[in-house]
């Protein structure tokens, strides 16, 4: 009686649409973990084969056995060989790894009793396997050639010279390799499909992010499109605004009138403010008004940040606090400081009377943390963090601020957390690479 090497993978190549290079790592991992216990079942079988033939009484050709088990090593070594080369592994040398796992099991059972060897039962564990690793043509050429080595066991083999004692119950040895192939068979099946089922589980989340993620691309697409368009649209009555607003700053009906002349200017100064804003939407769609991308630091990219956002909005009291450290160079992005912007605008919302923001650096990482002292977030915002039009404030076209920041912040590579604060309000940690922020030296 011996046990065959038994054949396991990790996962199983499903029919859904995914990425080639999914594949690829699901085919490597099976092949790496049938190495394994390809060794463990070189090992189960050299203590099979001592056990039968020493323990039981059980004359066995050990030198034949043996050396089955020796080429069985060396096929394994082969195999390691093969992974760590690190080519791309094809569903067929999965196969092929199965069919010499298939032919060791055969060999072994034709030379301990053929067909009446308890371990034969082991055919199926490698056929239920072989239908869950593989692709349905090769597990249907796997059960053929399952089915003709039993025949040939059948025919060609010949039963070992055990006593018919099955009467014994458990105290038969031939009851007992039977129970012995049962829990092996079972055990196998129980752990290894739960580690493909798991397996499964985590691919399809991937998958169902990436398709997320590609949704929610399309939607940026969408948005900048018509951000462009309206920025081109915008261009004519704000010039033609601040050309009358300029005419009437020097009218004598404005000029006399304390008051009056106050709100031109504040006009004025609102009127810049939405060029500014178009002119930004333009240059981060690829069509520059006269500006451009200038060389600034991290420090200094944020001090005029807070400084320009203080100026244009209704704040009582903003906390700055940065402890960066020591400075480094960067181009200044106009994405960047409107996904800065979007954050505090947002802690404004919520928190009219005061807003927080902290600067930090975190080894190769920028960490900004926005805070404010409002209601916090609902469990469903922090759930679906990101996702658009998610939003407590009550209006139509709501939470694409935070939706735009969360995808600005995964396209330079960095991530966003969210969180309640236990003493009340709530707070948002950006964490940037800086390399993504870095000058190109060229």
């Amino acid at each position: 009686m011996i046990a065959s090497p038994a054949p396991v993978g990790v996962g199983r190549q499903s029919a859904a649409p995914s990425l080639a290079g999914d594949n690829d790592d699901i085919v490597g991992k099976n092949m790496r973990q049938l190495i394994q216990l390809r060794w463990m079942a070189v090992l189960g079988q050299l203590l099979t084969i001592l056990v039968t033939h020493y323990g039981f009484k059980v004359a066995l050709p050990l030198q034949l056995m043996l050396g089955v088990l020796g080429a069985l090593v060396a096929f394994n070594f082969i195999s390691l060989l093969r992974l760590r080369i690190g080519f791309r592994v094809y569903p067929v040398e999965l196969f092929v790894a199965l069919l010499v796992d298939m032919g060791t099991l055969t060999l072994q059972l034709y030379l301990s009793g053929g067909a009446t060897n308890p371990f034969v039962f082991l055919y199926l564990l490698q056929v239920g396997l072989a239908a869950v690793l593989l692709p349905t043509p090769y597990a249907w050429t796997l059960l053929g050639v399952a089915t003709a080595c039993f025949l040939w066991l059948a025919v060609a083999g010949q039963p070992l010279a055990l006593p018919q004692d099955f009467h014994r119950g458990l105290g038969s040895v031939y009851v007992e390799g039977m129970l012995i192939c049962f829990m092996l068979n079972a055990v196998l099946l129980l752990v290894f499909i739960t580690r493909i089922i798991k397996t499964q589980r985590e691919r399809d989340a991937r998958l169902a992010e990436l398709r997320q993620r590609a949704t929610e691309k399309e939607h940026i697409v969408r948005m900048g499109l018509l951000a462009s368009g309206a920025a081109h649209e915008l261009g004519t009555p704000l010039s033609t605004i601040a050309v009358i607003l300029g005419d009437w700053r020097y009218m004598p009906a404005f000029t006399s009138d304390p008051d009056l002349y106050q709100e031109i200017q504040e006009m004025q100064a609102q009127v810049q403010r939405c060029k500014s804003i178009v002119s930004d939407i333009l240059l981060s769609a690829g069509e520059t008004r006269g500006e451009s991308s200038e060389e600034t630091t991290v420090c200094e990219f944020l001090d005029e940040l807070v400084d320009e956002w203080k100026a244009s909005r209704p704040v009582t009291h903003l906390s700055y606090d940065n402890h960066f450290g020591e400075d480094l160079d960067i181009a200044s992005d106009s994405v960047l400081k409107q996904t800065l912007t979007n954050l505090l605008d947002n802690a404004l919302e919520a928190s009219p009377e005061w807003v927080g923001l902290e600067a930090a650096r975190r080894d190769d990482t920028l960490q900004v943390i926005v805070r404010d002292r409002g209601p916090g977030f609902s469990p469903e915002m922090l759930e679906r963090l990101g996702r658009p039009y998610q939003s407590t404030k009550g209006r139509a076209g709501g939470g694409v601020g935070l939706f735009l920041v969360v995808n600005v912040t995964h396209t330079l590579g960095g991530e966003v957390r969210a969180r309640n604060n236990p003493q009340g309000g709530a707070e948002v940690t950006l964490s940037l690479p800086l390399a993504a922020l870095e000058l190109d030296e060229d």
